[in-house]
């Protein structure tokens, strides 16, 4: 797979592509549709900058691999890419799967432009050769708290399924909230069933149930048991991941509205931005999520790199603090940010939002960090 390398009638001086590795989940258990919109918004930028003359004369080409939401798959696809030669990778969706790519990039040299995972520890030790568009977990699911107190929501259950990136969201969810007098309560998705979530809740209380749990299963059949329990008709459940940002989530569940999650779009979008939404709705015939914005910046960011500095990997990587992107959601620039290990763009602007129960194809901004 790969994009088109030049437009009709463009006039390349070279006869080589300048290539850049793209990682995206495009099969199960991958989250599928997530993984389409990154990959809308990677090939509409690649197909701008060729419209525009390429990378000094060279055209631009994605060469995409489908990690599967599989760490060893994407391991193994940031060396292959390594060996045909690309100047740095971009995407993934995936915390966990980002987390390995950016393991074995760092570890081969080799610059990696993350598009999507949150996860803040997305390397075990700081790194020059990774840089990332997204907000770091820490960041955004902090905000993502301070929504929850102002809602009057302050005994938190969260439905966790195992893994680094719900442990994780849970422990800053926890930390947050603690001294500001909230308290979460775990359940453990590994032993209890939908409708035992429901009993749990009402034992415990709960004003609200957040889903750290995979997508589509369990997180549609844990809100079908909520939704249809009587004890529970107060309750708010929230979906921090941004489970409910696709249509899908809705479709699947016949109601999937008044849930709040994260997004990472501003209040208004600049005229580029507004520019791209457009584009990108023609490409995905449906609207774009965020993820499809962050695929398009990622590119544009990229292609700014190798105009300025050439297609060096190294001095890709050195470039790193000097980059000032107009992107689709604001000014992009990358600093070291404590606590995480590469460079941030900090920060994208944040919304928590849920799809409205008279109008579910339209968003309401509850909240904005």
């Amino acid at each position: 797979m790969g994009t088109p390398p030049s437009p009709p009638g463009a006039e390349w001086t070279d006869g080589s592509t300048v290539q850049i590795g793209a990682l995206v989940p495009l099969t199960r258990p991958g989250w599928v549709e997530a993984g389409q919109h990154l990959l809308a918004g990677l090939e509409l930028a690649v197909r701008e900058v060729n419209d525009a003359g390429g990378i000094v004369g060279r055209p631009l080409e994605l060469v995409v691999r489908d990690t599967a939401a599989d760490p060893q798959r994407a391991a193994a696809a940031v060396d292959e890419l390594a060996r045909l030669g690309v100047a740095a990778l971009a995407g993934e969706y995936h915390s966990v799967v980002a987390r390995a790519a950016a393991a074995r990039a760092d570890a081969l040299g080799l610059p990696f432009l993350c598009s999507s995972a949150v996860l803040d520890a997305l390397t075990e030790q700081p790194t020059e050769w990774v840089a990332r568009l997204a907000p770091a977990q820490s960041h955004g699911w902090q905000i993502y708290a301070d929504f929850l107190l102002s809602a009057g929501c302050s005994r938190i259950a969260v439905a966790a399924e195992s893994s680094v990136y719900w442990a994780s969201g849970a422990r800053i969810l926890r930390d947050y909230l603690a001294p500001r007098g909230g308290t979460v309560i775990e359940l453990d998705m590994r032993a209890l069933t939908p409708a035992a979530v429901c009993d749990e809740l009402v034992d415990n209380r709960a004003t609200a149930l957040l889903l750290l749990v995979g997508h589509p299963e369990p997180a549609v059949s844990i809100v079908k048991s909520v939704r249809r329990d009587q004890r529970l008709a107060e309750i708010m459940i929230g979906a921090p991941a941004g489970q409910p940002e696709f249509a899908e989530w809705a479709t699947l569940l016949g109601d999937g509205t008044a849930i709040p999650f994260l997004r990472y779009l501003p209040e208004r979008l600049s005229p580029l931005g507004a520019r791209v939404e457009t584009a990108l709705r023609e490409r995905l015939a449906e609207a774009p999520s965020f993820v499809a914005f962050e695929g398009y910046d990622t590119v544009a960011v990229l292609a700014d790199v190798l105009r300025s500095h050439g297609v060096d990997r190294a001095r890709t990587a050195e470039s790193w603090p000097r980059v000032v992107v107009e992107g689709t959601r604001g000014q992009i620039q990358f600093s070291r940010t404590p606590g995480i290990s590469v460079w941030q763009w900090a920060w994208t602007p944040i919304q928590v939002v849920d799809r409205d129960p008279a109008e579910p194809d339209r968003f309401r901004i509850l909240h904005a960090g």
